[in-house]
């Protein structure tokens, strides 16, 4: 187990300095010049672009530019900010959690639709409950988000004002606002993955129905329903939580659009700022950070594997 997780965290670090390599590369093929950003379009002078560049240090080669920001990174230094002149780090640790916290909501609201739908779609195989979860699983992974989240704003936002909008509000400020404005963009993001865990929760649980331990427990006398969740749901969830990890890591880099549409300031929103100002440190700190949680929910749900199904040894 030991040799295992320091192997896969070894892995880990190749493929985030793979990763910070391509991000340091890609960001400079944007087209645009964080200069001309800078200083408008009426004072971009070619003097003053080329003093500008010098002073961010933008005239050296790109390969001295990648050499830095890995120095500084290794160092635990972000960088600053070609736009704001503010550190990239602070910025980025008061975003991150906004946007862990609307993961870890659409997750739970995932979980707590779609891993019941499957199960009952499953013990109520080829049925109207099947039909309706089916159906309804579908909807969910084919709705666009852009157009789940804009409907959703307009029918519990401005018709019904069930719920504000958009818009942010601090937890330590006002929790009840703050949880009132989580709960669409949440919802927003959990549809399509909800629909996924129901798929994969009805394919997982109709595969151990038939298995022969479930009717030496039928034939022991035990509840259909105890059956099902004290024997076959614990056998039925690593494929589910292999599904859950991925769809973690996926909304992670995945909330652009929502974060956009529901204003709520998080990494994606960073990151759309710092695209459209060519704001390199911005970006690679972003990107680099998405890819380094994604790399860890990986590792943590192959782990989990051994929690669910004790036979599991990692070598």
């Amino acid at each position: 187990m030991g040799s295992y997780i320091l192997r896969r965290l070894l892995q880990s670090a190749i493929l985030i300095f793979a990763v910070a390599t391509l991000i340091a590369v890609a960001v400079r093929l944007i087209p645009g010049d964080p200069a001309y950003v800078l200083l408008g379009e009426g004072q971009a002078t070619p003097d003053r672009v080329r003093l500008l560049r010098e002073q961010l240090g933008l005239e050296k080669p790109v390969h001295i530019q990648y050499l830095e920001w890995l120095g500084r990174l290794a160092r635990g230094d972000l960088g600053v900010s070609l736009i704001s002149r503010r550190p990239v780090g602070p910025d980025l640790l008061q975003r991150l959690p906004r946007t862990l916290e609307l993961t870890a909501a659409a997750t739970f609201l995932a979980l707590l639709f779609g891993l019941p739908a499957g199960i009952l779609a499953a013990v109520n195989r080829n049925g109207p409950v099947d039909l309706g979860v089916s159906v309804l699983a579908l909807l969910g992974v084919s709705s666009p988000v852009f157009v789940l989240g804009t409907l959703l704003v307009l029918i519990f936002g401005l018709y019904l004002r069930l719920f504000p909008a958009t818009g942010f509000v601090d937890l330590t400020q006002d929790p009840v606002g703050h949880f009132n404005r989580l709960l669409l963009p949440a919802a927003t993001l959990a549809a399509a993955m909800a629909g996924v865990i129901a798929r994969m929760a009805r394919s997982a649980v109709l595969e151990v129905l038939g298995e022969d331990y479930l009717r030496t427990a039928r034939a022991k006398g035990l509840r259909e329903r105890a059956v099902i969740l004290g024997h076959g749901l614990p056998n039925a969830l690593i494929p589910v939580v292999a599904v859950v990890g991925v769809q973690m890591g996926s909304l992670l880099g995945g909330s652009v659009i929502v974060e956009y549409i529901f204003n709520w300031p998080g990494l994606s929103t960073y990151l759309l700022q710092g695209i459209a100002q060519r704001d390199y440190p911005v970006v690679q700190a972003v990107v680099l950070t998405v890819s380094a949680l994604f790399i860890l929910l990986n590792l943590l749900t192959d782990l989990s594997y051994g929690l669910l199904d004790p036979r599991i040894r990692y070598g």
